[in-house]
């Protein structure tokens, strides 16, 4: 369904929606998904984004998160 919604919006739009998918792709709940958005609208509602608020989505989006080794150290 969400394929063939997309395929209505203008490439710019449809790239952006991807985009902000695959980027909560990896979140596992509705509430973290939702804080993330919260969050990426408080950061950009003032036009500008600093470092540490870069820092903070990145942390919500979990790409600071090591991976897990699966040789056991």
């Amino acid at each position: 369904m969400l394929a063939l919604l997309m395929k209505f919006l203008p490439a710019d739009k449809r790239a952006l929606l991807a985009l902000a998918l695959r980027m909560v792709a990896s979140l596992d709940t509705a509430q973290e998904r939702q804080a993330v958005a919260d969050y990426g609208l408080e950061m950009l509602a003032d036009g500008k984004i600093t470092i540490t608020e870069w820092s903070a989505f990145g942390k919500r989006l979990g790409v600071f998160k090591l991976e897990e080794k699966s040789n056991g150290r």
